[in-house]
């Protein structure tokens, strides 16, 4: 137990389940309007427990992201929060059903500019509660400077270092859920759908995804703008039975890796595995398919690793300050992605890109 709370970087001490409102807190933070559907069950405090919903609750929720916030990092304050040093509710907006939820969604994409009505839908991993979830999505959009509507699907995750075999479950029970908020958010009338998740949050969509294909081939290539999967704990022949079920996959299709990841390690002894998705190191593994596989190994050197693309305030300065990413996405076949030499792997379909601080010290 203690080697996988390690692993996993969380406490058994704090309460992760309650937040108050603060309304203050919308005149102190910046605050970020996040979209979030669950299926998790209600408690009669008004938030979410573990427990397993046949229904989905639909919200918006005003987060207030701290002026003393640093990139990469989020300070949650639990039943205590201090809006001017951790993340805090400031409000909440229930919505009676998908109509409603559909309804509120396009009317904020209506009220951005027209080259900024997308939506970005973030799927949290394995041992995350519901503000877990909503913090995380507030902060990569804040941080990376997302120009887009924020959505947070959060499933019934156990939220204990020891539920990984409940959330796995989890993970099966939601594809369904998970399937009718994709079809709404395309509803809602976006220009583009960028789906990223974390973790075990990546076998959801990679499942919700492929059982889509199956009903509907070809529809994650014309729904989805990308989907980038980051640190994903997925067997790696998993992910290829799955993928193999699509027309085509999603453009661009980013796979965040990392060797240094251990939470991942762990979990490929328990699985009785060598490695998982989201620490595989030969891209000739997914040479089948169009992915990027982007290595952040030489920004994890210390710690867990298990969210590196989040966390590093290194590697998020390289991604807002650098056309890197951009060109990456943009790159042909033939490798040229406006990298540093030997930077860029290109094996059949897929591409292998390996970052480094020293990129950094390159004039972009």
């Amino acid at each position: 137990m203690i080697m996988l709370m390690a692993a996993t970087g969380v406490s058994a001490c704090a309460d992760r389940f309650h937040a108050p409102l603060v309304p203050q807190a919308s005149d102190v933070g910046t605050l970020l309007p996040v979209f979030t559907a669950t299926n998790r069950i209600p408690e009669p405090g008004g938030w979410f427990t573990t427990g397993r919903s046949e229904q989905m609750s639909y919200m918006n929720l005003g987060v207030s992201i701290p002026p003393t916030h640093q990139e990469g990092r989020i300070r949650n304050g639990y039943d205590h929060p201090n809006p001017q040093t951790d993340f805090t509710i400031a409000s909440r907006t229930d919505m009676d059903g998908r109509q409603a939820f559909r309804a509120a969604l396009a009317r904020a994409l209506r009220a951005r500019p027209p080259d900024q009505r997308e939506i970005v839908l973030y799927v949290h991993g394995y041992n995350n509660s519901f503000f877990d979830g909503v913090f995380r999505t507030a902060q990569i959009v804040h941080d990376f400077n997302v120009p887009a509507v924020p959505v947070h699907f959060s499933w019934p995750s156990a939220t204990h270092p020891l539920g990984y075999t409940y959330d796995r479950d989890s993970v099966l029970v939601s594809r369904d859920a998970l399937e009718q908020l994709l079809h709404d958010l395309r509803a809602a009338g976006p220009r583009r759908i960028v789906v990223i998740a974390h973790s075990l949050g990546s076998m959801l969509v990679m499942e919700t995804l492929r059982q889509i294909e199956i009903g509907t081939p070809g529809w994650t290539r014309r729904a989805l703008g990308g989907v980038v999967l980051i640190s994903p704990d997925l067997d790696v022949e998993l992910f290829r039975m799955q993928a193999v079920r699509f027309r085509d996959l999603p453009r661009p299709f980013a796979i965040i890796t990392s060797k240094n990841d251990r939470a991942l390690a762990l979990s490929a002894r328990i699985n009785g595995a060598t490695a998982r998705l989201g620490n595989l190191t030969d891209p000739e593994a997914l040479g089948d398919f169009p992915v990027m596989i982007v290595d952040v190994s030489e920004f994890s050197k210390r710690g867990v690793n298990h969210f590196t693309f989040g966390t590093s305030p290194a590697l998020i300065s390289l991604i807002n300050n650098s056309d890197t990413m951009k060109d990456a996405f943009q790159t042909d076949r033939s490798g040229r992605s406006g990298l540093l030499p030997g930077t860029v792997l290109t094996v059949r379909n897929a591409t292998q890109m390996i970052l480094s601080p020293d990129l950094l010290l390159t004039k972009m």
